[in-house]
């Protein structure tokens, strides 16, 4: 194929690329006066009607045999007239001449946008919902997209539009399910593939054909939906090559806790390893009916499943671990020992010493303080203050702090 050859009636107008094009070249057709996406499959390759017959040709008539059958079946089941067929990009045409195959679409606007994750949050529920529905009419009909991934969705906004729309494009791989192609032939990305689409390529005997069904693309959906509210993939270990890869072994992918609560459960269960605990689309589209869940929220700490931090938080040597939001320390609590009620650090500030009370004074005249607790400046000796009320100040805030300190007179203003 190139410029300026007729094929099927087609005349390419376009050099010829496989750019994201995986294992067929591509190039613009025009037909009666309209424009097309014409594509020319490199695999497999149709015998000729008089090939000699041979265990080979056999074969090779077979996989050609299966591969026209499984797209012509995709088109008699997603027909380009079909309603609410809008945002799906579907073939008009599919041939072969020689022993070469090829497929036609018509040329649309393949722009698409760069950041969805930048959208408001209702702008974002709409192009989810879009792309949802798209999906369901496909699970609808019992056929797997197979290949759901960024480069096949086109997030565009029509003129005059008030929202982003999802169109779904590239249904070469797609099956019906349950009957997938050999995993020799089965097409996919391994960053957005399932995990028992990972296992079947591998030829790992606890998955059959029977197990690549519909759910193969909810676990790319989950995956998708990340990226587009967030900008980012979820996290996982990095011995592992894919998100799948981590499910298979058992890990739980990352995911961002700036992310409701309802979307955070919906996304685990979407992820899960098991294809049967995936919910449906149906229900994917239910938790997007209110476009506040879309909404990143900034969580205090302790408030959910923080992202591994850079270093262990810091706090006074000897104090107590804080349980929740609420346990902060701070200048102030610092400066109010006695009425606080937070964890008390170990040294205090020694610039507003506290007047002793009753309770805080031994029997017996007090020790010499250590050398590793700071003493304040020795002053004159003064006649101890009167006792206060056993009631300012609990028994159980004693320290070696306030005994040192106990010969001191409180500063004007002090409690």
């Amino acid at each position: 194929m190139k410029q300026g050859d007729v094929i099927g009636g087609y005349r390419i107008i376009s050099e010829p690329t496989n750019a994201n094009g995986g294992k067929c070249i591509w190039a613009f057709g025009e037909k009666g006066g309209h424009q097309y996406f014409v594509k020319r499959f490199l695999e497999p390759k149709r015998p000729r009607d008089d090939a000699a017959d041979s265990p080979s040709v056999r074969i090779r008539r077979q996989l050609a045999r299966e591969f026209e059958d499984r797209h012509r079946t995709i088109m008699d089941r997603l027909r380009p007239d079909a309603r609410g067929g809008g945002n799906l990009v579907l073939a008009t045409d599919f041939f072969h001449e020689g022993s070469t195959y090829y497929k036609v679409t018509e040329r649309i606007d393949t722009t698409s946008l760069e950041k969805p994750q930048a959208l408001e949050p209702r702008n974002k529920t709409v192009l989810l919902k879009t792309l949802g529905n798209s999906l369901k009419q496909l699970h609808d009909i019992d056929v797997v997209h197979g290949d759901l991934k960024p480069l096949n969705v086109l997030v565009q906004k029509r003129d005059g539009a008030a929202f982003h729309t999802a169109k779904l494009i590239d249904f070469d791989d797609s099956y019906v399910s349950g009957k997938p192609p050999e995993p020799d032939d089965i097409a996919g990305d391994s960053v957005y593939g399932a995990p028992e689409w990972r296992r079947y390529m591998q030829r790992d005997d606890s998955v059959g054909p029977q197990h690549l069904t519909c759910a193969v693309d909810v676990f790319a959906l989950g995956l998708m939906t990340h990226l587009y509210l967030t900008g980012e993939l979820p996290h996982h270990d990095s011995r592992y090559g894919s998100p799948a890869d981590a499910v298979n072994a058992g890990d739980s992918l990352d995911l961002d806790t700036r992310l409701s609560d309802e979307i955070l459960g919906l996304l685990r269960a979407m992820t899960a390893r098991a294809p049967g605990s995936r919910p449906r689309i149906a229900t994917f589209l239910k938790a997007l009916s209110d476009p506040k869940v879309c909404t990143l929220q900034h969580r205090r700490p302790g408030t959910g499943k923080a992202k591994p931090a850079a270093g262990p938080p810091t706090s006074a040597p000897g104090s107590a671990k804080p349980s929740g939001p609420g346990a902060r320390t701070s200048r102030i609590k610092a400066k109010n020992l006695t009425s606080a009620s937070g964890p008390r650090p170990k040294t205090p500030p020694p610039e507003r010493p506290r007047t002793p009370t009753e309770a805080d004074r031994p029997a017996t005249p007090a020790a010499p303080a250590t050398p590793s607790t700071p003493v304040a400046p020795a002053t004159p000796a003064s006649p101890a203050p009167p006792p206060s009320p056993a009631g300012d100040a609990p028994a159980e805030r004693t320290s070696r702090v306030r005994i040192n300190l106990g010969d001191r007179r409180p500063r004007p203003g002090s409690s």
